[in-house]
């Protein structure tokens, strides 16, 4: 076993730190119904505009031969059939990831949302937060986890946590997006302990040299080979 204390604990959102009901039950459905008004109201923004030109990138660049067609970002309602194609696939497109972010945003600021997670959260971001650095690493959009820390049911819980990253820093099936993060961090992949409830994913950051651990959460798909990595039912469990 790697002995090497850590000093970043890096930590997953779906499944790890929130419940996958936050995701599939709140997010997720209020962003499909507030998409035709928000790009009707906001499309013409600079930040959405922005948004919309990627996701017209992602379109003409995307191989599958089932998705509608989006060319034109200025026409901004045209996009919606592709947003919805690609949330019906739970595709992992970083300008759907925005765009959603953005209207998440709203509903937290109006209340519509609440940052729903595990009991056992706070706690962990306050030890670890002592005993070195927390970092988010999520498919979400940097924006939608500072939205759902902030906004959490335990309160504002962002100056616990030190860095956010998406996947525009890489693909967490991939080893070098860990390596990327433990130097944007200023730590050493060993200095690193990853935790997620998918195994891929923490296959990955091994690969890298990360240490692991396989959250198994309430509600989570069932794990038969969990790959060598060490089970944890919750942050308490975890000791260093």
């Amino acid at each position: 076993m790697n002995a090497v204390k850590p000093r970043l604990f890096l930590l997953d959102v779906e499944g790890t730190t929130a419940p996958l009901s936050l995701i599939y039950q709140q997010l997720l459905p209020y962003a499909r119904s507030h998409f035709a008004e928000f790009v009707q109201q906001r499309g013409g923004d600079p930040a959405v505009a922005e948004d919309l030109a990627l996701l017209a990138e992602e379109n003409g660049a995307d191989v599958d031969k089932t998705r509608p067609s989006f060319a034109d970002p200025q026409d901004s309602e045209s996009a919606l059939p592709y947003i919805e194609w690609l949330m019906e696939r739970d595709r992992k497109s970083i300008a759907l990831k925005s765009l959603q972010g953005r209207i998440w945003k709203g509903g937290f600021e109006k209340g519509e949302l609440k940052g729903t997670l595990f009991a056992d959260v706070p706690l962990a971001l306050e030890r670890w937060s002592t005993e070195g650095k927390v970092a988010i690493y999520s498919s979400g959009s940097v924006a939608a986890q500072l939205l759902l820390f902030h906004y959490s049911t335990f309160g504002d819980l962002t100056p616990l946590i030190a860095g956010y990253f998406d996947t525009r820093t890489g693909l967490k099936t991939a080893s070098a997006s860990y390596e990327a993060i433990a130097m944007a961090m200023n730590v050493q992949p060993r200095e690193t302990m990853f935790f997620s409830d998918v195994v891929r994913e923490l296959d990955a950051a091994k690969t890298a040299g990360c240490q692991t651990r396989l959250v198994m959460r309430e509600g989570n798909p069932a794990v038969e080979d969990a790959h060598g990595h060490v089970r944890v039912k919750s942050f308490a469990e975890y000791k260093n």
